[in-house]
């Protein structure tokens, strides 16, 4: 697979005709309200969900979940949910001529299947990241979004491209305010204490795996797929938006599970993409409350990073500013700037002003490769040992 770039995501890469024209398939015009539905109205579906009902000129038509108490919790909790249709069936939801737009928020697993039936709908569609739980998933998705019309909007939950800060810090890179970025990391450590073994767990069945999909390798792809793809989104970004050529890493439990078949509580893996820019991601859970998700930047004439709340940009300090070298203050500091609000929202802001505005762009390809640089993470740590991408392609 080659290299995405950024112009190749914002324009799309592919598209095909509408089974329909715009016209008859969508009821909204240039001043009513987008109309949208949500598939999996679990936990993400109920949070994103209510952002997008909160953004101005949108409207919830429909929802759909297998389990009457997921659709009982979002009637609930999402703005205009008690007065949307109800759907057990995705198929049905997305037949509805006057949804405008559905947002994807089933288990990771699902994404390809759904996003695969969400295309020849027409609906403009906002996926939950990643992209799937598996190199065969995300292959498929890809195919699928081979097929999307051009003029629809294909956006995933890759919140860090759409907010203020982070698009600051890469106007900060291509400016070459920081030089040439050689050396990156990207860090998810946090979580609560580990949890405690108890009796040995009874088979679970094939609808418990579906609620609780975040513990199953085959149903979320394992920690570093469904959570640590931002960070290595955000390295593949500021890597000009290339995948790695190859990974080494290490992964393990470092405690005993007491539920799910997940193999890592921690990896640390390097990346090597081209040029001889190399990222890196650590990744610890378990940390007692303890909290460090970022990314650092290390470029030839100063360091940006990025957090979900904030950026900060650091340059060249004076020769020895300190009376001795074990001095360890920070006085490299040149700006800093605090996020106004969750990044989510500058997200789903995005999603529809380019439906309003008629600017469509295909992130299918960045999701992907954001989701495949994960599985090549993954694949390099269970298999202790250096992995290149066209390996993990076959």
């Amino acid at each position: 697979m080659e290299p995405i770039s950024r112009r190749q995501a914002i324009t799309g890469v592919a598209g095909s005709i509408l089974i329909v024209s715009p016209e008859t398939a969508f009821g909204y015009q240039a001043n009513s309200a987008v109309s949208f539905g949500v598939i999996g109205t679990g936990g993400r579906g109920v949070y994103v969900g209510t952002h997008m009902a909160n953004v101005k000129g949108t409207k919830l038509a429909a929802i759909c979940d297998i389990y009457p108490d997921r659709i009982d919790n979002a009637k609930t909790k999402i703005p205009g949910a008690q007065s949307a249709r109800v759907y057990k069936d995705y198929h049905e939801l997305l037949a509805q001529p006057d949804v405008d737009a559905v947002l994807i928020t089933t288990p990771v697993y699902l994404h390809p299947e759904h996003f695969e039936a969400a295309v020849p709908s027409g609906k403009h569609i906002y996926c939950e990241k990643p992209a799937g739980a598996d190199v065969a998933g995300v292959k498929r998705l890809l195919r699928a979004s081979d097929k999307a019309a051009k003029s629809r909007t294909i956006q995933f939950g890759f919140q860090q491209r759409f907010s203020p800060e982070y698009l600051t810090a890469m106007d900060y890179y291509k400016s070459g305010k920081v030089g040439e970025i050689k050396m990156m990391m990207s860090y998810w450590n946090l979580g609560g204490t580990p949890p405690k073994p108890g009796a040995a767990p009874t088979p679970p069945t094939a609808d418990e795996k579906i609620r609780r999909w975040g513990s199953w390798m085959a149903q979320s792809g394992g920690v570093i797929v469904e959570q640590d793809c931002h960070g290595v989104d955000m390295l593949n970004w500021f890597a000009n938006d290339a995948h790695p050529l190859s990974a080494r890493g290490t992964g393990s439990l470092r405690y005993p599970l007491a539920y799910g078949d997940q193999d890592s509580d921690h990896h640390e893996i390097a990346y090597f993409y081209p040029n001889g820019v190399e990222g890196w991601l650590i990744s610890i859970k378990y940390t007692a409350g303890f909290r460090d998700v970022k990314e650092q930047f290390f470029g030839s004439l100063g360091m940006l990073e990025t957090g979900r709340t904030y950026y900060k940009l650091h340059g060249p300090i004076a020769n020895s500013p300190y009376k001795n070298a074990d001095d360890l203050t920070d006085s490299s500091l040149i700006e800093r700037r605090a996020s106004k609000r969750e990044i989510t929202i500058d997200a789903v802001e995005a999603f529809f002003a380019s439906i309003r505005d008629a600017k469509p762009y295909n992130m299918a390809p960045i999701a992907a490769n954001a989701t495949l640089t994960a599985l090549l993470g993954r694949m390099a740590y269970q298999q202790k040992r250096e992995v290149t991408w066209d390996e993990l392609l076959a």
